[in-house]
């Protein structure tokens, strides 16, 4: 059975490893802060000192850090993945980053002999808790039927996209839908309570037709009850957000409802929401609203 290093505990990739661990995968893991490397450990994965180190015990490095210079530094700087790469080394980048930085970072690991996939997910914490992740993977063909079994200990759905950079793409493609999707949510539900409707049984109601989502039917009722503990923090998203309208302005694509949405955002960050859940938005609906 393949040796596993995994490098970056945060809300995602905590249970991820700790699934990687339930499947009998031998675990090595590196995270800049210890609490969370203290949980995975007392579930049976070792510790190591560096990203390189990672490299050095590993079959397949595994990593899930915030931003493209987070993935730049543990795998192309000092002491990183780079520095324990050899020849049959596969590096998995679940990360969401620039795709044009992934194609950097995989052509410098294909000269000491490492392939790479891009492997971002997409089913926020409830899916990387219970294994039931969207991988989108881009990268060689032969890496990926390797390394398939790994990503099903994590994943429901894993489609390998196409070559280096592919993964990340589409992972930009699931983030226009998952910005307009919210939006959507948040007018829908402003709208129902403005209206003198119950907005539980709104949800109840259109949840079982063509308007329903994985956003209704998960964020709406915490949108509702005012829960804005973060699945998936606004911060983040909106660094999704400012890697797709990059994308779309090298394409010369117009994507104005997630322009739309960044800039709504922005708002909410201005005011401190940053760490917040993406259903956040809905406060600035019933300000405009005058429900607040």
């Amino acid at each position: 059975m393949k040796r596993i290093g995994f490098i970056g505990l945060g809300i995602m990739g905590k249970p991820m490893s700790l699934n990687l661990l339930k499947a009998g995968y031998p675990v090595t893991v590196y995270n800049r802060s210890r609490p969370a490397v203290d949980a995975v450990v007392a579930a049976g994965a070792r510790v190591a000192s560096s990203p390189k180190e990672v490299a050095q015990n590993s079959d397949v490095v595994i990593t899930i850090v915030t931003d493209t210079p987070d993935v730049q530094q543990v795998v192309l700087g000092p002491n990183g993945v780079i520095e324990g790469a050899r020849k049959g080394l596969v590096l998995i980048d679940m990360s969401t980053i620039s795709p044009k930085v992934t194609r950097t970072i995989s052509s410098e690991l294909a000269k000491a002999g490492t392939a790479m996939l891009d492997a971002p997910v997409s089913g926020g914490d409830k899916g990387a808790r219970e294994g039931t992740l969207t991988i989108m993977v881009g990268g060689p063909e032969d890496a990926f039927n390797e390394c398939l079994p790994i990503l099903q200990a994590m994943g429901k759905k894993v489609v390998r996209m196409g070559d280096s950079g592919a993964g990340q793409l589409t992972k930009l493609a699931n983030q226009i839908l998952v910005m307009g999707n919210i939006m959507g949510v948040c007018e829908c539900l402003v709208f129902a309570k403005k209206a003198g409707l119950d907005q539980k049984r709104v949800i109840d109601s259109l949840s079982a037709g063509a308007a329903s989502s994985w956003s209704l039917i998960n964020l709406g009722p915490r949108a509702v009850d005012g829960d804005f503990a973060p699945g998936f923090k606004i911060k983040l998203l909106q660094k999704d957000l400012k890697l797709v309208l990059a994308s779309a302005n090298e394409l010369n694509v117009a994507l104005p409802a997630s322009a739309m949405g960044h800039q709504l955002y922005n708002a909410l960050e201005a005011a401190g929401m940053g760490e917040e859940g993406t259903q956040a938005l809905i406060k600035i609906f019933e300000e405009m609203a005058g429900l607040r």
